[in-house]
C-alpha cells in the first residue's frame, strides 16, 4: 500500500505519457493490452483498466508499470518524473505510401479533358496497356490508404463471422448459402478461349462466370490453400458487385498479368478500370475473410510477426504476408512478389519506398544488392532477414524485410518480401531519425557496401524490434546492413557496383 501511495505522489503525467507513447506508436487500447497480457498475463491491464490509467483516474500497480514499461521499451522511472513530454500526442503523419507525387500546377494543364486526350497517347508511346494504367491506378489507391479499408473489412466479417481458421468445408457452406455452383475442368474451357493467351509458368486457376457459377481448375484439389482463396475472391465478387459484371479470372504464375484480356491496346477502356477496382475489391475481401482483422492481428501479436504464419490458420503465406500489412497497427509496410529474372507480380508500398524494378517492363540496371534479388539468386528455401540502407528524397532510410522463398501452383518458385520502414518508428522512439541513417550509411560506406551494425544502432534497432513487437527485425540485427539503390546507375558504394 505504501508502494502505490508513493507511485500515487509521482504519477502527475503518467496517464498523458501512456497515452501519447500508444497513439505515436499507433496501438489501439486492446492492442496495448495486448502486448502486456504477453509480457505478464497476470499483471497486464485490461482495455477499461488501461482507458482509466490515461484519464488519470487509476494508477497502475508498481508491477503493471513495469508491463507497460517494458511493452515502450522505458524504464518505469521515465513515466514517474515530473516532466511532461515535450512532443505533441501524435506525430506528424509522413509518408502516405508510395512515392511522392508531383505538383499538379498549372491546374489548367491537369483539367480532366486535357488528362484524358494526353494519357492514351502517353500510353501508346510507352507501350503501357490500358489494363496496366487500371492495375496502377488500384495500387495508388490502395497504398494511398495504406491498405485501411473498413467497408471491406466488415463486409467479409459479416459473411465469416470472423471465424479463423476457415475450413474448406465452411467456404463450401458460405457457396452454397449463395446459391452458387461449382463446375470443375482440366483445361482451359471455351468460355475463355477468346481471351485466354497460352504463356508458359500460367495457369487459369478459377474463373467465375456471371450469374452463379464458379469453375474450378482441378489442379486446386492438391493445392487446399489456393482452394480456398480463390474461392473466398469469387465469394467477394458476388457479395461486393451483386454478381455482375465481367468475368473474374484467377491466374497463377510469373506472366499472370499478361494471359488474360487484351494485350496490346493502349486506349483506357472503362472496363479495364472496372475490372481492376473489382478484382482488388474481391482479392482484399478474401483476405479479410480467411484472415479476420483483430484475431489475425492477436495471432501476429503472439507470434511477432513471422512471415509463415498463415499456415498456422491454413492459408498460404502470401495471403498471410498480405495480410499482415492491412493489420498491423503499425503502417509503414511494403510487400513485394518477385519473380525471376525482375518480375514483380505484385506490389504493396504503404512505406514509399521505390521499386527495384517493375512489372510492365525490363529493367537494364537493377541493383543486385535488394533482399529479394538475393533470395532469387540463391533460391534458399528458409527466410532471410536484411536491414538495408536506402536513398529516398534525397535522405537515407533504413527498411528492414524478410523474405522466403515459395513455389506457386504452376510449380515456379518465386520471393515473398515483407518490410518496414524504421525511420517513423525511429522518430517516434528518439527523434534521430535522419542521423541514425546517416551512420548506419557512413559504416556501410566504409564496409564497400555492407557492415555489421554498430552497437549503438544495434541498441535502438533492437529496441524497436521489442516495441513493434517484430521477431525478423530483431535477427536482421545480426546480419550485415546493406546499401542499396533503386537503380544499379544511381549506387551508392564505393567503388559503384557499375
Amino acid at each position: 500500500m505504501k508502494a502505490n501511495r508513493s507511485l500515487m505522489r509521482k504519477a502527475h503525467f503518467l496517464g498523458t505519457k501512456v497515452r501519447n507513447l500508444r497513439k505515436r506508436n499507433h496501438l489501439t487500447m486492446e492492442d496495448l493490452s495486448t502486448r502486456c497480457i504477453k509480457i505478464n498475463a497476470d499483471a497486464a491491464p485490461s482495455v477499461s483498466y488501461l482507458s482509466m490509467i490515461e484519464r488519470g483516474k487509476r494508477v497502475p500497480s508498481e508491477e503493471m508499470l513495469d508491463v507497460i514499461a517494458q511493452v515502450f521499451q522505458k524504464k518505469p522511472e521515465w513515466f514517474l518524473d515530473d516532466m511532461p513530454e515535450e512532443d505533441a500526442i501524435t506525430p506528424e503523419k509522413g509518408r502516405r505510401g508510395g512515392i511522392n507525387g508531383i505538383a499538379l500546377e498549372p491546374s489548367f494543364l491537369f483539367s480532366k479533358d486535357i488528362l484524358q486526350i494526353a494519357i492514351p497517347e502517353m500510353l501508346s508511346q510507352t507501350g503501357t496497356s490500358g489494363r496496366q494504367f487500371a492495375q496502377l491506378l488500384i495500387r495508388a489507391y490502395q497504398e494511398h490508404h495504406q491498405n485501411h479499408f473498413p467497408d471491406l473489412e466488415r463486409a467479409a466479417e459479416e459473411v465469416g463471422a470472423k471465424k479463423m481458421p476457415l475450413s474448406i468445408d465452411d467456404i463450401l457452406d458460405i457457396v452454397k448459402s449463395l446459391k452458387l455452383k461449382i463446375q470443375w475442368f482440366d483445361k482451359i474451357p471455351d468460355l475463355l478461349q477468346a481471351d485466354f493467351v497460352e504463356l508458359e509458368g500460367a495457369i487459369v486457376s478459377s474463373f467465375f462466370d456471371p450469374p452463379n457459377t464458379i469453375y474450378l481448375n482441378k489442379i486446386l484439389q492438391v493445392h487446399q490453400r489456393r482452394l480456398k482463396y480463390d474461392l473466398a475472391v469469387h465469394v467477394g465478387h458476388c457479395v461486393l458487385h451483386n454478381r455482375e459484371g465481367l468475368r473474374s479470372v484467377l491466374i497463377a504464375g510469373h506472366s499472370a498479368t499478361e494471359a488474360y484480356g487484351k494485350q496490346y491496346s493502349s486506349a483506357v477502356d472503362s472496363q479495364d478500370i472496372l475490372h481492376a477496382w473489382r478484382d482488388f475489391e474481391s482479392r482484399f475481401f478474401a483476405g479479410a475473410l480467411l484472415c479476420p482483422k483483430v484475431p489475425f492481428r492477436q495471432l501476429l501479436d503472439r507470434h511477432g510477426y513471422e512471415v509463415n504464419l498463415g499456415h498456422q490458420v491454413d492459408v498460404s503465406i502470401s495471403t498471410g504476408m498480405r495480410r499482415m500489412t492491412a493489420v498491423s497497427p503499425y503502417p509503414y509496410w511494403h510487400y513485394f512478389d518477385a519473380y525471376s529474372p525482375g518480375k514483380l507480380k505484385a506490389v504493396y508500398r504503404g512505406n514509399g519506398i521505390p521499386l527495384p524494378w517493375g512489372n510492365m517492363r525490363m529493367v537494364e540496371d537493377p541493383c543486385q544488392h535488394w533482399a529479394v534479388f538475393r533470395m532469387l539468386n540463391s533460391m534458399k528455401e528458409h527466410s532471410s532477414a536484411q536491414i538495408s540502407i536506402l536513398h529516398v528524397d534525397n535522405e537515407p532510410r533504413i527498411y528492414c524485410c524478410e523474405s522466403i522463398n515459395v513455389k506457386d501452383i504452376a510449380g515456379n518458385n518465386h520471393v515473398l518480401c515483407s518490410g518496414v520502414d524504421l525511420n517513423p518508428a525511429l522518430d517516434t522512439q528518439s527523434g534521430r531519425a535522419a542521423e541514425i541513417s546517416q551512420d548506419l550509411k557512413q559504416a556501410c560506406v566504409k564496409g564497400k557496401g555492407s557492415a555489421a551494425i554498430p552497437k549503438g544502432i544495434a541498441k535502438e534497432i533492437l529496441t524497436l524490434a521489442k516495441i513493434l513487437n517484430i521477431n525478423w527485425l530483431e535477427r536482421g540485427i545480426g546480419n550485415d546492413a546493406r546499401l542499396i539503390c533503386s537503380r544499379g546507375s544511381q549506387c551508392p558504394r564505393s567503388p559503384s557496383c557499375y
